[in-house]
């Protein structure tokens, strides 16, 4: 029972969590707002997190999805160096919404 309990315990310590983590933009988000979050995305695929890239509409911009497509098509090809497309653009709701995960490294 002892070396049981033991050996669950190291699997708990040796277990890695990886975090999802979200990027809200709207439709007509400037490019530089753009920019400034793609960093922030960056930075956490290289730590090992997903990225969950989510593209909130209100009123009329519903009804544009092409529109915010091209967006997270344009954002996930800022991140191809680091990460891979685990979800593809899709509804869910009142927003588009599309899930990146870190790439395998190269070496």
């Amino acid at each position: 029972m002892y070396t049981k309990s033991k050996r669950e315990r190291q699997a708990r310590k040796a277990q890695v969590k990886t975090e999802v983590k979200e990027i809200w933009v709207r439709p007509k988000t400037g490019a530089h707002d753009v920019d400034f979050k793609v960093r922030d995305a960056r930075r956490w695929l290289q730590h090992g997190d997903k990225v969950k890239v989510r593209i909130k509409f209100k009123g009329r911009e519903f009804t544009h999805p092409d529109v915010a497509k091209a967006r997270l098509v344009e954002i996930a090809e800022k991140l191809n160096d680091v990460s891979v497309v685990e979800q593809q653009p899709g509804f869910e709701g009142h927003s588009m919404l599309m899930i990146l995960t870190p790439a395998k490294s190269k070496s």
